[in-house]
C-alpha cells in the first residue's frame, strides 16, 4: 500500500512543531476543558453505582488523572516502540464502566466489602491489560483485516456514539432529565451560546484566537452560567489537599470468570484504539497507511496496554486513547505532540491536588454540550474521510452500510441481542463494538476481487483509447 497523507492545510502547528509556551498552554487547557469531565466521570459513575465511600471515590478520580498524565507522556514522547508519537491523550475507557458495575454489584449483593470488590476489579484489569500489550505485536499481521474501511467505520461509530453524549449535555445532562428541566430555555440557550462562540472564534484568522476558541467558548458559557445561578460549588467541599498514589492500595485478587469478561472488553478496546490512532494520524496530517502508520499503530496500542497495567496498579480504571482530542485538534489546528507534554504534566498535578481538578466538575452540562456536540461531529467526519481515502466501491459500500446499520441500530435498541449468552451480549451491546466487529467480519467474508478490478480497469483504458481521437481538436 502507498502512504496516504491527509493534505489538510488548516493546521497551525504540525506534529513536530514546537509552539511558543503561551500557545502551548492555551492549546493544553483547551484539551483539558474538553476532556476533563468525561475523563473523571467513569470513576464517579462506578463509585456511585457500587456505593463506595467518598474517600475512595476521590482517590479513584485522582488516580485516573495521574495515570492519564503518565499515559499521555508515554504516547507523545514515543520511547522506542512504545507510544504513537502523536498528540494522543489517554483517558478512561467507557467500555469498562458497565462491566465494572455489573461485576461489582454482584459482589456487593453477596455481602463482599468495598476493599475486596476493588481488589478484584483492579486485579482482573491489571492482568487483562497484558492482552492489549500482546495484541500490539500481531497488529502488523492483520493489515488485510484492519483496513482503512474498517478503522474508518470504527472512528465514524465513535463519533456518532459520542454525539449522543454531547447532545444530552447540551440539553442539561442526565441530572436535568431527572429533575424535568432537560431542554428548557436556560439549558438550550447556554448550549447555543457556547456553540456560536466556538464557531465564531474558529473562523478567525488569528492563530491564537482560533486555538483558544473552545476554551473561550467554555469560559463565556461558564461566566454566563454563574450569573444565571447554574454553577454548583458544593462539589468542592471536603476534598483532600493532596493525594499520594499507593500501588495496590486495596490489595490484589483474581477471578478467572471475571477475567473472561474483562479480557474480552480489553481485546475489543484494541479495535477502538486503532480507530482513534488512525483518526489522530489523519487530523495531524500524517499517513494512514504504510510503515510509519503501522509503527505508530503498534506503539500506540502497546502504550495503551502498558498504561492500563500502571493505571490498574495505582487504582484507576483501564485507559485507552481518547477520541475527544481528535475533535480538538481539528477545531484548534494544533497537532503538535509537544503540547501533549504540557497536558501530561498538568494532569499529574491535578491528580496530586484533587481540589484543582474538582473545580472542572463545576462546569454546567450545557456549557460542555455546546462545545462537545461540534467536536464529536468532527470525529465522525474524520471517520468518513478515512473510509473515502480507501475508495468507495460496491464492496466498501456494503461493509460501511451494514456496519453502520447494525452499529446505530444497537445504539437505538441495545436490548435487541439480549437473547444471546451474556458473554456474547457484552460484545454487541456497544455500538462501537457492534459496528467494528461487523466491519471486520464482512472484510473477511467479502474479499477483494482483484481480477474484476483489473477487467474494469482494462475496460476503462480501452474506452479511453477508443474515445480519445473523438475529443482531439481538429487542425487543418
Amino acid at each position: 500500500m502507498s502512504d496516504l497523507k491527509n493534505t489538510n492545510s488548516d493546521l497551525i502547528f504540525e506534529l513536530e512543531d514546537k509552539p511558543p509556551f503561551h500557545h502551548a498552554i492555551v492549546a493544553a487547557i483547551t484539551h483539558l476543558l474538553a476532556i476533563f469531565v468525561p475523563m473523571i466521570t467513569p470513576a464517579l459513575i462506578v463509585g456511585a453505582s457500587l456505593q463506595l465511600s467518598t474517600e475512595t471515590i476521590t482517590y479513584l478520580v485522582s488516580m485516573v488523572m495521574i495515570a492519564s498524565g503518565i499515559g499521555t507522556w508515554l504516547q507523545v514522547n514515543r520511547y522506542g516502540c512504545v507510544g504513537s508519537g502523536l498528540l494522543s491523550i489517554q483517558s478512561v475507557n467507557f467500555s469498562f464502566v458497565t462491566v465494572m458495575i455489573a461485576i461489582g454489584s454482584s459482589m456487593r449483593q453477596d455481602g463482599i466489602d468495598e476493599d475486596l470488590i476493588l481488589s478484584s476489579l483492579l486485579g482482573v484489569s491489571f492482568v487483562g491489560a497484558f492482552l492489549v500489550v500482546g495484541s500490539s505485536f500481531i497488529l502488523p499481521y492483520l493489515r488485510r483485516i484492519v483496513t482503512p474501511t474498517v478503522t474508518g467505520v470504527v472512528v465514524l461509530m465513535i463519533g456518532l456514539s459520542l454525539i449522543k453524549v454531547g447532545i444530552i449535555d447540551f440539553g442539561g445532562g442526565m441530572a436535568a432529565k431527572s429533575s424535568g428541566t432537560f431542554g428548557n430555555y436556560e439549558n438550550i440557550g447556554l448550549g447555543l451560546l457556547v456553540l456560536i462562540v466556538v464557531i465564531g472564534f474558529n473562523c478567525c484568522r488569528n492563530p491564537l484566537l482560533r486555538m483558544g476558541g473552545i476554551a473561550i467558548g467554555l469560559m463565556v458559557g461558564y461566566i454566563t452560567a454563574l450569573f444565571l445561578g447554574m454553577v454548583d460549588f458544593s462539589k468542592l467541599q471536603n476534598v483532600p489537599l493532596v493525594t499520594i498514589p499507593a500501588p495496590f492500595k486495596y490489595g490484589f485478587s483474581f477471578s478467572f470468570h471475571n477475567f473472561l469478561v474483562v479480557g474480552t472488553i480489553y481485546l475489543l478496546s484494541v479495535l477502538e484504539s486503532v480507530g482513534n490512532i488512525t483518526a489522530t494520524a489523519m487530523v495531524s496530517n500524517r499517513p494512514i497507511e504504510g510503515e510509519e502508520y503501522q509503527s505508530r499503530l503498534k506503539g500506540g496500542v502497546l502504550a495503551d496496554g502498558i498504561v492500563s497495567v500502571i493505571a490498574s496498579a495505582l487504582g484507576s480504571l483501564p485507559l485507552t486513547n481518547f477520541a475527544q482530542n481528535n475533535g480538538v485538534i481539528q477545531m484548534t489546528g494544533v497537532a503538535s505532540r509537544h503540547v501533549g507534554r504540557v497536558i501530561a504534566v498538568i494532569l499529574v498535578i491535578l491528580g496530586l491536588f484533587p481540589a484543582i481538578g474538582r473545580f472542572f466538575t463545576t462546569i454546567p452540562s450545557p456549557v460542555l454540550g455546546g462545545a462537545m456536540t461540534l467536536m464529536f461531529s468532527m470525529i465522525a467526519i474524520a471517520g468518513i474521510r478515512i473510509i473515502i481515502s480507501n475508495g468507495f466501491r460496491r464492496r466498501e459500500t456494503l461493509i460501511v452500510a451494514t456496519s453502520l446499520g447494525l452499529g446505530l441500530g444497537v445504539s437505538y435498541s441495545p436490548e435487541i441481542f439480549q437473547v444471546l449468552p451474556p458473554s456474547l451480549y457484552v460484545l454487541v451491546e456497544n455500538p462501537i463494538c457492534a459496528g467494528g466487529l461487523t466491519a471486520i467480519i464482512m472484510s473477511i467474508l467479502l474479499p477483494q476481487d482483484y481480477r474484476q478490478e483489473e477487467l474494469l480497469r482494462a475496460s476503462f483504458n480501452d474506452t479511453e483509447q477508443v474515445d480519445a481521437p473523438m475529443i482531439q481538436p481538429h487542425h487543418e
